[in-house]
C-alpha cells in the first residue's frame, strides 16, 4: 500500500514538474517576443539618428519594460519615458505645429523624440572615453547633475575619464541606471548584428 502512495506522490510531482517547465517555456517564448516587437521600428529610427539600436532598445528597457503607455512620476511618457522639455526640443526641431505631449503614446513618436534626445546629450561627451556613460547620467539625473560630477576636485579626471565619473556620482540610483543599461546593451548587440 505504501509503494502505491509513493507511486502515485511521484507521478503527482511529475506531472507538476512538466506542469511547470511547460509554463515556465511559454512565459519565456512571450517575454523573448514582448522584448523584440519594437525591434524593426528601434533600428529604423536609431540609425536615423546614427544610435546603436543596442542601446535605444536598452535604454526601452531599463525605461518601461517595452510598455508603450507607461508614465514617470515626473510626466515622462512612453517607451523611452521622454519629459515634456525633451519632447518639445525634438517638435520644434522638426518644426511640428500641432504636437501634443500625449502623442508620445504612439511608439514611433516616442522612438522618435528619445533617440533625438539621446543622440543630442550623447554629442555634448563626445571629448570623453565613453561619451555613452555620460549621456546616461544627463538622461537619467540631467545636465546640471552631470556637469557637477563631472567638475568633482576629489576626481580631477572625472571630466574625460568614466570610471572616475560613476565613481563620484552622488546618486547610486544614477549610477546603476548607467551600469545595468551598458550590461543590457551588450546583451542586446549581439541580437541585433544576427538579425538584418
Amino acid at each position: 500500500m505504501a509503494k502505491v502512495a509513493q507511486s502515485q506522490t511521484l507521478k503527482r510531482w511529475t506531472v507538476i514538474l512538466l506542469f511547470l517547465i511547460g509554463a515556465g517555456g511559454i512565459v519565456w517564448f512571450w517575454l523573448s517576443r514582448y522584448e523584440d516587437r519594437f525591434d524593426p521600428q528601434i533600428r529604423r529610427i536609431a540609425q536615423h539618428y546614427r544610435l546603436p539600436p543596442s542601446l535605444v532598445k536598452a535604454v526601452i528597457w531599463k525605461e518601461s519594460r517595452f510598455d508603450p503607455l507607461v508614465r514617470g512620476r515626473a510626466g515622462e511618457i512612453g517607451l523611452m519615458q521622454v519629459t515634456a522639455v525633451a519632447a518639445q526640443e525634438w517638435a520644434d526641431a522638426l518644426k511640428l505645429t500641432r504636437y501634443s505631449h500625449e502623442q508620445l503614446l504612439n511608439p514611433s513618436t516616442n522612438l522618435h523624440a528619445g533617440s533625438f534626445y539621446l543622440s543630442k546629450v550623447l554629442q555634448r561627451y563626445a571629448a570623453t572615453d565613453n561619451p555613452t556613460a555620460y549621456a546616461l547620467a544627463d538622461y537619467n539625473a540631467g545636465r546640471r547633475n552631470v556637469l557637477r560630477w563631472m567638475s568633482a576636485t576629489n576626481a580631477p579626471h572625472a571630466r574625460t575619464n568614466s570610471t572616475q565619473f560613476l565613481a563620484v556620482m552622488t546618486y547610486p540610483g544614477t549610477r546603476q541606471y548607467v551600469e545595468q543599461i551598458l550590461e543590457r546593451r551588450r546583451r542586446y548587440e549581439s541580437q541585433f548584428a544576427s538579425k538584418p
